[in-house]
């Protein structure tokens, strides 16, 4: 009888760890091709819809229609890994970042953080006699576990990698009885932070409740800020959107002196963004962060 047990166990193990790699194979698939549904209806009877549920850029369900795999005015949090140099960068040169916090994008559907965000150069102009320092590049694609989406980008804020350690950094150090992650902290912006899972509110009015803390950085409402054309919900688009380190207003460049934001990349040429600088060459190492926007023209 144990033998007859053992035998039926031993079975169910491989018969499970075979679905495992039909589901893989289901994820390997192009997101639209005819292949990859009928491994996909297999997949589901044999271990369940959730097995289809792995870290990809984007649950396969949110891309596997004719929408947008990510809504526009959807805002993507990254981390800067390449360095971008007005004198040693090339066009063509590729450019990479990180999401630096789960984006999102609709009831069980998200972008999971570490996933990669591509770009590159378009142009790079040093700084002469006769012309400003400037530096064009374009992110478009999102890629994960072997599935690359498509997309088209605009720059909302940039700040230097100080700014983010300083926003990661609570202002009054903790006291023998505290606890270091529900301390205080103030984001890139100005918003101010009260600990693990707790309020966001505005530097301007601690009554003003704008997010709130989650895991890896904050939720919040993106709101529009005075004196810039920084909007705030653009599209229909009025979900909670993963601002990270940043605050719901922020907009421009901070900490990265005399550098400013010449082109965001929303109207023509859409998705090129373009950094420039008055005074001499500049440089923008890895470790910066960026709030970027995706444009109403992306699609997977």
């Amino acid at each position: 009888m144990k033998k007859e047990v053992l035998t039926q166990v031993f079975a169910r193990t491989v018969s499970l760890f075979l679905a495992v790699l039909l589901c893989r194979s289901v994820l390997a698939q192009p997101a639209n091709s005819r292949k990859r549904d009928t491994l996909r209806d297999t997949c589901s009877s044999l271990v369940g819809p959730s097995a289809l549920v792995h870290p990809v850029a984007i649950d396969a369900e949110g891309a596997s229609n004719g929408s947008p795999a990510v809504p526009p005015g959807t805002i993507l949090p990254v981390r800067l890994n390449s360095t971008i140099s007005s004198v040693k960068s090339r066009p063509g040169q590729m450019i990479t970042g990180s999401i630096m916090q789960d984006v999102p994008l609709s009831p069980g559907v998200k972008i999971r953080a570490g996933t990669k965000v591509i770009g590159h150069i378009v142009e790079r102009i040093p700084a002469n006699a006769g012309a400003q320092a400037r530096i064009s590049l374009q992110f478009d694609k999102l890629v994960s576990a072997h599935q690359t989406t498509l997309l088209t980008t605009n720059l909302r804020a940039i700040a230097g990698f100080m700014r983010i350690v300083e926003a990661q950094t609570p202002p009054i150090g903790p006291g023998e009885s505290d606890v270091y992650r529900w301390l205080t902290t103030v984001q890139v912006g100005g918003d101010v932070v009260y600990g693990d899972g707790g309020p966001v509110t505005t530097a301007e009015d601690p009554n003003q409740i704008v997010g709130k803390r989650v895991k890896d950085g904050v939720l919040g409402q993106v709101r529009a800020k005075d004196g810039t054309q920084c909007r705030g919900t653009i599209d229909g688009n009025d979900s909670p959107q993963a601002l990270w380190v940043f605050s719901s207003d922020a907009c421009g460049t901070y900490g990265l002196e005399k550098i400013s934001i010449a082109h965001a990349g929303r109207t023509d040429p859409i998705g090129v963004i373009v950094l420039a600088s008055d005074s001499g060459n500049f440089k923008i190492a890895g470790g910066a962060g960026m709030l970027l926007r995706v444009n109403a023209n992306s699609r997977n």
